[in-house]
């Protein structure tokens, strides 16, 4: 029997050595947990656990963490909403639900492997759609763009807003006095300047290798994504998801803020803007803190949390208890938006097959007649 010669992707793939596959399913899930692990192992040790478990069992109103819990629901609709404009600009329509339940999914999926849920999600809405991945993976890249921009003009925002109390604590920590001071070398300028033309020179003498023709892609698909935001119908319904969804981020932190006694009293004067400020500071550590691989975000957004109402005289076991009872809440909520994700996919397939046997069946009908 003749079989289908293996195409020079598959060939490849077969001579991998097997050393190099677990290698890379290592780097690639083994890391995330390795670090999340850490994390929170060097938090806990920075804090009293036996006081953290007493503010979480007897110091909180937990209607407010209910409500948080709620209001990330509507950031995952808007997203959903969002993305649907950059795949209407791609000639992709997949019904609203069905966006919905993919982001659901996506986010679930990264609470076990992180980033996996990114690629899940195109998988899912390309395969339902007969849509090209690539396309629909652009448009996710240019997705996680806009959030990079929003991360970055936040960031720029409360260094104008709050720099008084973030040049005091990174004055205060030693972490702080050797940032400040390695901005302030000539020398580290000039690594980074140095490292920026070696990386230039050298994708220009080997931009025909494997490796640079694959970053290559990756850059053009970016691009792609992102430029259709640019030239999209809609792209200013865009903006106005964009600050929907980073709006609903800040306002479930900020209600978390009501749930403790601690940081409820930074929200009672107009001294801190009425909690808005120090939630600012710590919203902003947390989001950037996002890009450090982990399982949910679970170790990095916590210490970034931690540290962000440290700021504000909120102590290591305080912080502490606010931050692993709200990631609690949140993680919650996406593993119940995973579970009804689960469900709405088996009832699509299912209804699916169904059509597809009524369809035959009438066409039969009408053979006969």
């Amino acid at each position: 029997m003749e079989t289908n010669p293996k195409t020079p992707t598959e060939a490849a793939k077969a001579q991998e050595p097997v050393w190099k596959k677990w290698l890379g399913m290592g780097i690639r899930y083994g890391l995330p947990v390795a670090l999340t692990v850490l994390l929170v192992v060097y938090m806990f040790k920075k804090v009293n656990f036996g006081e953290m478990l007493d503010l979480i069992r007897h110091g909180v109103d937990y209607g407010w963490i209910l409500l948080a819990m709620g209001i990330s629901v509507f950031s995952h609709i808007f997203r959903a909403a969002r993305w649907r404009l950059q795949l209407s600009a791609l000639g992709v329509n997949p019904p609203f639900m069905a966006l919905c339940c993919s982001i659901f999914g996506c986010y679930a999926l990264n609470l076990v492997f992180p980033r996996l849920g990114e690629v899940w999600r195109c998988t899912y809405i390309s395969s339902s759609q007969k849509a090209s991945f690539t396309s629909v993976l652009g448009s996710m890249i240019g997705d996680r763009l806009a959030d990079t921009l929003m991360v970055l003009l936040l960031l720029l925002l409360c260094l104008v807003v709050a720099s008084p109390a973030l040049e005091a604590f990174l004055t205060k920590y030693p972490v702080g006095r050797d940032l400040l001071g390695l901005l302030s070398q000539v020398w580290f300028w000039g690594a980074i300047i140095g490292g920026l033309v070696l990386c230039f020179v050298l994708f220009r003498v080997f931009r025909e290798t494997k490796v640079v023709r694959k970053i290559r892609e990756m850059s053009l698909n970016m691009w792609a994504g992102f430029s259709v935001v640019v030239k999209m119908k809609g792209r200013w319904k865009f903006l106005w998801l964009t600050l929907c969804i980073w709006g609903c981020y800040y306002t479930q932190l900020y209600l978390a803020f009501y749930a403790f006694d601690f940081t409820r009293e930074l929200c009672t004067g107009p001294g801190m803007a009425w909690g808005l400020t120090p939630c600012l500071v710590a919203f902003v550590l947390s989001s950037i803190s996002m890009a450090i691989p982990s399982n949910g975000g679970l170790g990095p957004w916590n210490l970034a949390i931690m540290f962000g109402l440290a700021i504000y005289g909120v102590s290591d076991a305080e912080g502490t208890a606010f931050s692993m009872l709200q990631w609690s809440g949140q993680t919650v909520m996406l593993i119940i938006l995973g579970i009804f994700t689960m469900g709405y996919i088996s009832m699509s397939r299912k209804g699916g097959r169904k059509l597809a046997e009524a369809t035959v069946a009438e066409a039969e009908k009408l053979d006969q007649d």
